[in-house]
């Protein structure tokens, strides 16, 4: 799968962050990359402030830590992007690991592959930084290592599991918690049930766990102490109570609306507290929610994958499966009750999702006729929809959107003023119909150091600051709204 999305290269290229999200890991990603745990308040800290980033008490991504280690990793290599290229081959690679323990050596293999087609070379899993591959790869530990542990109570499957748990407690907290919940009923009931282990055999395993939790507990806890000065206190916490009204759950109330420095940001929060409040009533709930069920269809299974989950009937029956079963199901409770759900949210259980479609194939397999062969279809589809995909790509045909995908224009930009002398500044200014998703101000962790940095306008009066501030570097001033955004030289004493 790596040497395929690399010869890619070429035909595709390498994706440019587009997403608030992913330019607020990316700045997780260039802190660790340089050995900090997060970053002084800029003094000049309201012309940068910009979403999903915390300015106080310290600046920092508003997400989990893990995301932006793996991007620190690939950066060390050269790109943050190889990161999210090696954690998805790392995924797909364990999920193959992970199946074994489920299902017979060969159909493991068949499900990984089917994984890294649909998941690692063309999907947005791969070609951007939103790295939901990390929440992915701890859900399929702890899937692949418990069944190992009922067998075998061994330390190894025991540390296993535990690193699981804490991979996806620093990258999706919430929904690997809803993901765990069924793996603590089981653990408990193998505990306690009939065929309960003896505890003294057991005891190595459950130690094992709870020594990797409690000092991932510790490192989880230092980090948010470091960054919020509370190692009970999140950075995501930090940021949606200093900027956004809508909660997290729509059994919350919403809350004041803050006092905000630029029109941009306020915008962006009021339209999630409409989207909250539209999320309230019965038509806006069902339709929200209708919407979520098709993002999740299309992403996770589409046409090809659906044929699968036709045994569903079977698969129902069969006591092994029972376990995936409610895990999806149990995330799927989980996401009723969010306000906004996105298909990487599912990720911690991803493997869960893979062994039902495994498990589903060898049914269709086991039965004669139609049903084998669209059983043995399935793979052969897969790559030819990839093979598709590719040579549109190469032709340009308006099969799917353009390659590379992400803010093409900024990074044009970003691009020619590198390949200048000395310190840029750019200034940045929208219209009064502004894509609150199209955003461009985004800096690097340490910001005085940085050739480039991003600001906003904030108006003649108030940029003198800045200006005085940067005083060395050369200053343009760009409209990120314009068709064909471009440099301009900012002039020196701009008209009141």
């Amino acid at each position: 799968m790596v040497a395929v999305r690399v010869a890619l290269i070429a035909v595709i290229g390498i994706p440019q962050p587009h997403w608030n999200d992913e330019f607020s890991y990316l700045l997780a990603g260039d802190t660790f990359a340089h050995g900090r745990l997060t970053n002084p308040t800029h003094p000049m800290w309201i012309h940068f402030e910009t979403f999903h980033i915390i300015e106080h008490p310290t600046y920092m991504s508003m997400y989990p830590p893990a995301q932006g280690l793996v991007l620190a990793a690939g950066q060390i290599l050269g790109h943050p992007w190889i990161g999210q290229l090696l954690i998805t081959a790392a995924l797909c690679s364990v999920l193959c690991w992970m199946l074994q323990a489920w299902v017979p050596p060969w159909w493991a293999l068949l499900g990984a592959i089917l994984a890294a087609l649909r998941l690692g070379i063309l999907s947005y899993w791969m070609n951007t930084y939103w790295c939901a591959s990390v929440a992915a790869l701890g859900g399929t530990l702890v899937l692949g290592a418990w069944p190992r542990l009922r067998k075998n109570t061994h330390p190894v499957p025991g540390l296993v599991l535990g690193l699981g748990l804490v991979l996806l407690a620093n990258s999706r907290p919430y929904e690997g918690f809803v993901f765990s919940i069924p793996i603590a009923i089981a653990m408990l009931a193998w505990l306690t049930g009939k065929h309960r282990p003896a505890w003294k055999k057991a005891l190595p395993s459950l130690a094992a766990i709870l020594i990797v939790l409690a000092a991932g507990a510790a490192a989880t806890g230092f980090y948010y102490y470091r960054v919020t000065g509370s190692p009970v206190v999140m950075t995501y916490q930090v940021n949606r109570g200093q900027y956004a009204a809508a909660p997290y759950f729509i059994w919350q109330k919403l809350r004041p609306e803050p006092a905000y420095h630029h029109q941009v940001m306020r915008d962006y929060y009021r339209w999630e507290t409409a989207e909250f409040q539209r999320n309230l009533t019965l038509k806006g709930y069902v339709q929200r929610g209708a919407q979520k069920i098709i993002d999740w269809w299309r992403f996770y299974s589409g046409p090809l994958l659906t044929v699968p989950l036709l045994a569903l009937p079977w698969i129902i029956r069969q006591r092994k499966m029972r376990l995936p079963l409610i895990i999806c199901a149990a995330m799927i409770a989980g996401f009723a009750v969010q306000t906004w759900t996105f298909p990487h949210y599912f990720s911690p259980a991803t493997g869960a999702l893979y062994i039902l479609f495994t498990q589903g194939l060898r049914h269709l397999y086991a039965r004669r006729g139609v049903a084998r062969e669209a059983a043995l279809a399935i793979p052969v589809l897969a790559c030819a929809m990839i093979a598709i995909r590719v040579v549109a790509a190469v032709a340009h045909a308006p099969i799917e959107p353009p390659w590379p995908r992400g803010n093409l224009e900024r990074a044009a930009i970003l691009r020619q003023l590198s390949s200048m002398p000395g310190g840029q500044l750019v200034i940045v200014r929208y219209g009064a119909h502004h894509n609150v998703d199209r955003e461009w101000v985004w800096n690097r962790a340490a910001i005085d150091s940085a050739q480039v940095v991003w600001a906003r306008d904030m108006g003649p009066a108030e940029n003198q600051e800045l200006l005085q501030y940067f005083k060395d570097r050369r200053v343009w001033q760009v409209d990120g709204d314009d068709a064909s955004p471009k440099l301009e030289p900012y002039p020196e004493h701009p008209p009141d």
